[in-house]
């Protein structure tokens, strides 16, 4: 099979829903779990003996990441809820697109909680210069590797298509 060869399924609209879901349902645990243990730890941190002596502004960028992290919680966790709310009335599709956004914005905010963390324990250990840097740096990276190379593949997804229709037709 060719690298951009699309793969064609025989299954129902509904299959295709209940398969779809299921694969989102797979994508969120793999994050569900990190993003509660780092919300946890976050909700510590105030009750340490160390905590008193950060800066007002380390301060705010904890608050900043611990609201980052409940967020995070809260977006990729919704599309159980959304699924439970809607159960059994025929609108699985809907779930599964509902469900697709709110994963989408649950992995922009786990990018952004992750860089508050780091510019956090950056700025208490080194200042805030390593900190801006660490963050800053950790933050492209990341989003070149999550977000780049599904959007440009999902940008040409359509040019793929049509060759392959051009291909099989001929």
């Amino acid at each position: 099979m060719a690298q951009d060869e699309v793969i064609e399924r025989h299954e129902t609209p509904a299959q295709r829903s209940d398969r779809n879901f299921n694969d989102i349902l797979q994508e969120l645990r793999v994050t569900q779990t990190g993003v509660q243990v780092l919300f946890s730890v976050l909700l510590t941190l105030p009750f340490t003996s160390r905590f008193a002596k950060v800066s007002h502004t380390e301060k705010l960028i904890y608050f900043a990441a611990l609201l980052l992290a409940a967020a995070t919680v809260a977006f990729l966790v919704a599309p159980v809820t959304t699924h439970r709310l809607v159960f059994a009335t025929g609108e699985k599709a809907w779930v599964v697109r509902v469900s697709n956004r709110l994963a989408i914005i649950g992995t922009v905010l786990l990018c952004l909680t992750l860089a508050t963390v780091l510019l956090l324990i950056t700025d208490v250990l080194f200042g805030d210069v390593a900190a801006a840097v660490t963050a800053g740096i950790f933050t492209v990276g990341t989003v070149s590797l999550w977000f780049g190379p599904p959007l440009r593949r999902r940008a040409t997804a359509e040019a793929r298509a049509q060759r392959q229709r051009s291909a099989s037709g001929a």
